[in-house]
């Protein structure tokens, strides 16, 4: 009977345990149906949400908002079943006998096909769900068939693209002339009092743009400048100590470590601007009472002093008048029609070859642009919208009749912000998604691009493309979003590449309301704040004491960023526990001062970053984060990593600038490694043989160079096909850098070398996609330019530190016509800089530091009609006082650039500056 029991028992569960395996054989094609349906669904949402947005009936829109939010519930359930099952191992064949072979244990695979069973009934659970809310929205509320047209289809990799400039170097904004021309006079001229000069205007007129471009134009001519992003929740310390920031880095001074409280703080801001004449433009001004907190600090020094503001409230700059002199200009008028379409075509047709409006498009443009009501921001994301769709009249007609109906419809919205919700609605799923990743930042802050698209890259959002890196694509997403005019580039790369971006605060504005509709994010800056949703996905705590609850939502994402203020620890060790669900956890700024020891929980954790923070050391249990692809510890205090950091397989970025910070021995099974620290070459070879396993290594930083590495490091680099950064620096003087490169390396962007050569290495030259080369104490005697000046895409040029040893250096006619900066320093045997007619033609920028033996200003320099920016630093007082503009013999050699700086370090008088527009 005990037989036939079990026979039966066995004949019953044989079906389910078939069923199980054919679930997992098809765990994979799951997981791919189901992240294709993630994005038809989120399109599905996105129109759901339209349709809310559309409803006039209160009663009824609140009935469709939460449907919508029902729909988001279910599309968050879409991403963490997914996620689940990345985790557990996607790779692995449930019916491939090897499969137990290959791991260490039976019952690790054992565990992980559970996991994966796990999975498979929970993507099942999950479509059921899915296909109930849609099928019950669709009952209630039916949606419209999505035309194949539809904004927002277009492909994201803009492969079909004319290859044309990212960025228009100078300003878009047009009809602004006789602004400019007045604010640069109240700037530049007029009564010696320190002088508060105002911008004021509506949101989207063009203040900042206008403030700006004129500072830009004149802070060359003044001892001291600084610009500083104000915005509306700022501190007063905070506004100083940026201030303070700003005047220490023009300096190339640190700021100080002891500036504890206000009263310090200010005479520190007053002590660098003692004696000097000034500019500070404190741009995004809100609070009437924003001159309190600085007009102490900003002392008047009677020699012609400015502070140039851009505010909305006409109030601030009356309230100025108290204790300062005033100037209000009025930003009040927008664009005739004539500017506005002039505006339009210049960024709606940057693709174009010639960027000339087609005669097909003027009648339809002209009507799209009056629709914008001459407002500069609406007309250049109206004009970047387009330039993303192909350049018919059907299409744009039917554009420009939505436009209309859209704009009647929703008549309590202004023309502005309705016309940026159009410009996110025709994005791409991923670049809106991208896009409201700025939300989990302060408005107006400015973001560097490498750490922003890492934590895209982590939270999924950016997209394989063949042949392509990930950061190389995230990179294309940025673009694609600067090209729609929605972010703004503060600073670029020399090549060109965003370096640095925000967003304009009425975008910031419009993504706040969008992630509050849709759980995206939420920023907490008060301590009584809590997660206002039960779906908010990703969360920004921008206090230092803050005890609200968090409740159940899903985290995926934390910034801590806390400023100076130390981070509570109650918070830190929280998040291991309560949300193991986070991919991106960011400290950067902030005051955190120890790591949880039970950080390894976080499991999914992709991205962290503790760059600037106090911390010291980690927790060993950072190798169990299996799926961390970057770690950020520049500017901590961690010198020494735990063993356990061999263990991270997937991590492609190791940020740091120790060189002794890993156990080398373990590095060569990390092969996803893009970035490491500082590299110091053991004799053993041990360090060599580890880091050549890492094939795609684009950055290699050597430490300490000595001749006997030569045939190893050169092996080394012929074996890194990715490579793309190449710094080298030699232990002492006496050491030469003797390397045999084989050329081309094609990835190979930057190069420096730090040590002594015998010859000028022929294999520089080439390199052809090489952009900086930066040499110091190389001690060439023979002209290494002759080698260079042939190079197509060499853009900056350094030498210092006796790189060269010659007495004349000389730049041929027709060599370096794409170098755009130039720098040469502390060469103390060069008399003599030649220039021939037809060198440097695309050079924008020189600098010259500490030549001792330069006394005349380089022959040709007049030649230069591109040169914007001269540098002369440190340098024989004969050099400066023969371009003085009181005098000097050869100012006149100079006279046509536009800023030229004299600056000296042991100078007891204030640096010289002056330029074109000063005569």
């Amino acid at each position: 009977m005990a037989e036939t029991a079990v026979s039966l028992a066995g004949q019953h569960a044989l079906p389910k345990i078939l069923e199980a395996v054919k679930m997992l054989r098809d765990l994979p094609n799951e997981v791919r149906d189901i992240t294709d349906e993630l994005e038809s669904f989120q399109d599905f949402i996105n129109d759901a949400d339209k349709v809310a947005e559309a409803e006039e009936d209160d009663r009824r829109r609140h009935r469709i908002k939460e449907r919508v939010m029902r729909l988001r519930e279910a599309a968050f359930r879409m991403e963490d079943v997914i996620d689940e099952y990345n985790i557990s191992g996607e790779d692995e064949q449930p019916d491939d006998p090897r499969c137990a072979a290959l791991l260490c244990e039976a019952v690790a695979f054992i565990k992980t096909q559970i996991l994966r069973l796990q999975s498979a009934y929970k993507i099942q659970d999950v479509k059921s769900l899915v296909r109930a809310e849609r099928d019950g929205f669709q009952r209630h509320f039916p949606l419209e068939q999505r035309p194949t047209s539809s904004r927002g289809n277009q492909d994201v990799t803009w492969k079909n693209l004319r290859r044309v400039p990212l960025f228009i170097e100078e300003d878009e904004v047009v009809g602004l002339d006789n602004d400019r021309a007045t604010l640069k006079n109240w700037l530049t001229k007029g009564r010696e009092k320190r002088t508060v000069i105002s911008v004021v205007g509506i949101a989207g007129v063009g203040k900042t743009t206008l403030a700006k471009q004129v500072y830009d134009q004149v802070r060359n001519n003044f001892e001291c400048h600084a610009l500083i992003t104000v915005s509306q929740s700022y501190s007063a310390e905070g506004l100083l100590r940026r201030l303070l920031d700003e005047l220490c880095k023009l300096k190339k001074e640190d700021p100080p470590k002891d500036v504890s409280n206000m009263e310090s703080l200010i005479e520190e801001v007053r002590n660098r601007l003692r004696n000097k004449r000034y500019v500070v433009l404190f741009d995004d001004v809100w609070n009437e009472t924003f001159w309190d907190h600085i007009e102490s600090a900003v002392i008047d020094n009677k020699n012609g002093s400015r502070i140039l503001i851009t505010t909305r409230d006409e109030k601030v700059a009356g309230y100025c008048r108290k204790s300062s002199f005033v100037e209000v200009h009025k930003l009040e008028k927008p664009l005739t029609e004539e500017e506005s379409l002039k505006l339009f075509c210049k960024k709606a047709f940057q693709n174009s070859s010639n960027g000339d409006c087609p005669e097909e498009l003027k009648d339809i443009s002209l009507q799209i642009v009056r629709k914008c009501k001459g407002l500069p921001l609406a007309i250049v994301v109206i004009g970047g919208l387009l330039s993303q769709k192909d350049e018919n009249a059907p299409e744009w007609g039917q554009f420009s009749r939505d436009l209309s109906l859209d704009l009647e419809r929703n008549s309590e919205l202004n023309s502005i912000t309705k016309i940026l919700g159009l410009s996110y609605d025709d994005l791409p799923i991923n670049l809106r998604s991208c896009l409201l990743y700025f939300g989990m930042y302060p408005e107006d802050y400015e973001v560097q691009s490498d750490r922003l698209i890492r934590q895209w890259i982590a939270e999924g959002f950016v997209r394989h493309e063949t042949g392509k890196s990930l950061e190389e694509v995230g990179h294309q997403y940025l673009s694609g979003l600067v090209r729609r005019s929605l972010v703004q580039v503060s600073s670029l790369r020399i090549d060109g590449k965003v370096k640095r971006c925000r967003v304009h605060d009425l975008i910031h504005d419009m993504i706040l309301r969008k992630v509050k509709d849709t759980g995206f994010c939420q920023y907490i800056d008060g301590p009584d704040q809590s997660v206002s949703s039960k779906i908010v996905r990703r969360l920004t705590i921008a206090t230092d004491d803050f005890s609200g609850s968090i409740g159940s939502s899903p985290i995926r994402s934390i910034f801590i960023s806390t400023g100076e203020d130390e981070v509570s620890q109650h918070l830190v060790n929280k998040i291991p526990t309560n949300y193991m669900l986070v991919k991106v956890l960011d400290f950067e700024g902030s005051g955190l001062r120890d790591v949880p020891e039970n950080l390894g929980n976080l499991c999914h954790l992709k991205y962290l970053s503790f760059r600037y923070t106090g911390i010291a050391s980690l927790p060993k249990s950072i190798g169990k984060l299996q799926n961390l692809e970057t770690l950020d510890i520049r500017d901590t205090h961690v010198s020494e990593m735990p063993e356990e950091i061999s263990k991270l397989t997937k991590l492609r970025h190791l940020l740091s600038y120790f060189t002794g910070l890993i156990q080398w021995k373990d590095i060569g099974g990390m092969t996803s490694l893009q970035e490491i620290p500082p590299v110091t070459i053991d004799d053993d070879g041990v360090v060599i043989r580890e880091v050549e396993k890492l094939k795609q290594l684009r950055k290699l930083w050597v430490e300490d160079f000595r001749g006997k590495h030569e045939k190893t490091l050169c092996s080394l680099i012929n074996e890194m096909p990715l490579l793309e950064k190449l710094l080298i620096n030699r232990a002492d003087e006496s050491e030469v850098i003797e390397l045999y490169i084989t050329p081309p390396m094609s990835t190979l962007r930057k190069l420096v070398l730090f040590g002594k050569l015998t010859r000028f290495p022929n294999w520089i030259s080439q390199f052809p996609n090489l952009v900086q080369l930066r040499l110091g104490g190389s001690r060439l005697t023979n002209d290494a330019l002759k080698s260079l000046k042939n190079m197509p895409r060499l853009l900056f040029l350094g030498l210092g530190y006796n790189a060269y040893e010659g007495e004349t250096l000389r730049f041929h006619c027709g060599g370096f016509q794409k170098l755009k900066q130039l720098s040469l320093g502390s060469l103390d045997q060069l008399k003599c800089i030649l220039i021939d007619r037809g060198a440097l033609c695309s050079v924008e920028e020189i600098v010259l530091r500490d030549l001792s033996q330069l006394k005349t200003v380089p022959s040709g320099i007049q030649h230069l009609e591109k040169l914007k920016n001269l540098y002369i630093d440190d340098m024989p007082t004969e050099f400066e006082q023969r371009i003085a503009p009181d005098g000097g013999e050869d100012h006149w050699i100079i006279q046509h650039v536009p800023h030229v700086r004299i600056w000296s370090r042991y100078a007891e008088e204030p640096s010289h500056i002056f330029g074109r527009s000063h005569h």
